[in-house]
């Protein structure tokens, strides 16, 4: 069925703010594939997924995932978590309870990189210290500690994974890191000894997942094993091609791929974009399409857009086929997942962002400075709505006319191929649409 948009290795990338609706693909994806690998990123990421309950298939279930893979539902599928993820231990054995309560044991099938970093309760406080010290600039971080887990790898002081199998070494490193940024941050207060005894009770259950995945994935692959990347975060997110500073701590982009998993540059053939047929972001940052009328309002209300990792409400606006294009471009995406166009149903006129103006200059990319970007007034196409039902719509031609007519545009604009089109929040409710 999608064997025009997958191949060996396949990857899902968010190709907006993030929350686009990944979760959902990668889980319909997932049986198609034997290993779903996660490569960046952290619990700041919430990918949710409306699946069966394996105890009683005929009740729906919401799972939420911040850190283990979406296809771990899957009976028998492999999960792995790569070395450019930062973990927060607690955080994940909390979700692995959670799958415990529907029968679903992962033991034996999912995989730590040893070279993964550790992210630890004082990087939260960290975090919420460093947020406030930023006064109007805020970034919105979702204070799960990811940001300074991630200074910390880069000033080579940061903890890994696999120094868990020698605990006293690993006690050491921790209190000598600790002290360092004590010195570095004068109001840091934390129990680094009660942390230390909460990670020593978890030890008989974190150690036989942990492994040298970049070997295992490798392996796989010359094995004949396929392979589903779930990205996280979203392109417009990333900390080099984002919309900087304003932007998450690591690489959300294909690039961001091969360096969190050890998996050759050559070898992911297939890069699925997923994006919402509105847009939406959360915590600061520019916005040019943002809505804040009713229309916004509307849009939030129908699409229940409020954060899974967060809960805050999402900023919600028009398409910006400027900022997917560009997306598109920085990833070389070979498909895009347009999601939620069931939430444009009951809209009389749907605007899409075509290009911006910055003082009476037109621009076509997103400018590196956010401060431009800020400043810079959406180009607005209007597109007649359909005004009828499409969470029913189960083929490309059962949608109506104005619907594929939107669709259509979209690609012309954005220059990449609808594959996926997303009607509804279950697995059942995705359009596959063929050349």
């Amino acid at each position: 069925m999608f064997d025009k948009s997958i191949s060996q290795v396949t990857a899902v990338i968010g190709a907006q703010w993030g929350d686009e609706g990944k979760g959902k693909l990668v889980d319909i994806l997932s049986k198609e594939f034997d290993i779903i690998l996660r490569a960046t990123g952290g619990a700041n990421a919430g990918h949710t997924i409306y699946a069966p309950n394996p105890i009683n298939p005929e009740e729906i279930v919401k799972f939420v995932f911040h850190l283990a893979p979406s296809g771990i539902i899957h009976e028998g599928k492999i999960g792995v978590l790569g070395n450019g993820l930062a973990i927060h231990l607690p955080s994940l054995i909390e979700e692995l309870d959670v799958l415990k309560k529907y029968n679903i044991n992962p033991t034996g099938r999912l995989f730590l990189s040893d070279r993964a970093h550790i992210v630890f309760d004082y990087h939260k406080k960290i975090d919420a210290i460093e947020e406030a010290l930023k006064g109007n600039k805020k970034v919105g971080t979702t204070l799960r500690g990811i940001g300074p887990a991630y200074q910390d790898k880069i000033a080579r002081r940061g903890v890994r994974v696999g120094e868990l199998l020698d605990f006293d070494k690993f006690a050491d490193h921790v209190r000598n890191t600790f002290m360092q940024l004590q010195i570095l941050h004068k109001d840091l207060k934390h129990d680094i000894e009660a942390e230390l005894d909460e990670i020593r009770r978890m030890l008989g259950f974190i150690r036989p997942f942990i492994k040298d995945t970049a070997i295992y994935i490798n392996d796989a692959l010359k094995a004949g094993k396929t392979i589903l990347i779930e990205g996280a975060n979203g392109v417009l997110l990333d900390i080099d091609h984002g919309t900087y500073p304003f932007v998450t701590s690591s690489n959300p982009t294909a690039g961001g791929f091969h360096t969190g998993t050890g998996i050759g540059i050559n070898k992911i053939q297939s890069l699925i974009g997923i994006v919402k047929a509105y847009m939406t972001r959360v915590g600061s940052g520019p916005f040019p399409t943002e809505l804040f009328d009713e229309t916004g309002d509307r849009l939030r209300d129908l699409g229940g857009e409020f954060g899974s990792t967060t809960g805050r409400p999402r900023r919600c606006g028009w398409f910006d086929a400027v900022a997917t294009k560009y997306a598109v471009i920085i990833n070389g995406l070979t498909s895009i997942n347009l999601t939620k166009l069931d939430i444009l149903d009951t809209f009389e006129t749907i605007k899409v962002c075509t290009g911006y103006t910055h003082k009476g200059k037109k621009i076509t990319s997103i400018p590196a400075s956010t401060d431009i970007l800020e400043e810079c007034e959406p180009q607005y196409i209007e597109i007649e709505g359909w005004n009828c039902k499409t969470s029913d719509a189960r083929t490309f031609d059962e949608l109506p006319q104005k619907a594929k007519d939107y669709i259509k545009k979209l690609e012309e604009l954005i220059e990449c191929p609808i594959n996926f089109v997303g009607v509804g929040v279950r697995r059942d409710q995705i359009i596959y649409k063929a050349d």
